[in-house]
């Protein structure tokens, strides 16, 4: 019991320094990253994988994120999603943007467009559309917000349609293209874009 003290120890006194604009890592000793969401200062779990492959460490994404040379004709806090690159750039001032990785919609459910975001949501409910229910009628009806639920941390909502940039609690999946048609990065990456973006922002996906 004792050697947990110390370990405690710290992972109490990061809780308290919790920036509120990003999330705050913590381990634990035992090779288990946990990402402390700043808004709750509650973990942000994530599922195992249950394909046979490794598990990551918990919200950590396999494409970094890092702030890059970005030559185009956006306005700076535009978001752009480049789906055949499987990322997405926040337009910055100077001809750079942060760029982040993401998940996109798989062959038949990719799209591209402009919209707005018209809402942000913390630990959002998940409520399956009715053409994602035919599909998977397995699937709830409902699943109240929280560390399992399939949108993550943070949604950010596109428009009146079923689409939105959202988190994930499979980071292994970030880079690929598994969704039906969502946009889906790390809970660490949405938390911090979300801290970035306003409603009204407007959003670019390219095919």
């Amino acid at each position: 019991m004792r050697r947990f003290v110390p370990i405690l120890a710290t992972a109490a006194a990061l809780l308290l320094g919790a920036s509120a604009a990003q999330a705050q890592f913590v381990n634990f000793g035992s090779g288990e990253q946990v990402i402390i969401d700043p808004a709750t200062n509650q973990p942000m779990r994530t599922m195992a994988r249950t394909d046979g492959g490794p598990r990551p460490g918990t919200g950590v994404s396999a494409v970094p994120r890092e702030t890059v040379s970005f030559a185009g004709r956006y306005a700076p806090g535009t978001v752009v999603i480049n789906t055949q690159e499987r990322r997405l750039y926040l337009v910055q001032a100077g001809g750079t943007a942060i760029r982040y990785g993401v998940g996109v919609g798989r062959p038949g459910f990719s799209w591209g467009g402009n919209q707005t975001i018209t809402r942000k949501a913390e630990w959002p409910d998940w409520r399956p559309p009715a053409a994602m229910l035919r599909r998977r009628p397995d699937l709830p009806r409902f699943m109240a917000g929280g560390p399992e639920n399939p949108l993550g941390a943070r949604a950010l909502y596109l428009g009146s349609s079923l689409y939105r940039i959202h988190g994930s609690n499979e980071p292994h999946t970030i880079g690929t293209a598994v969704s039906s048609g969502c946009f889906r990065l790390t809970n660490d990456d949405v938390t911090d874009l979300y801290s970035r973006v306003r409603v009204g922002t407007r959003v670019v996906v390219l095919r």
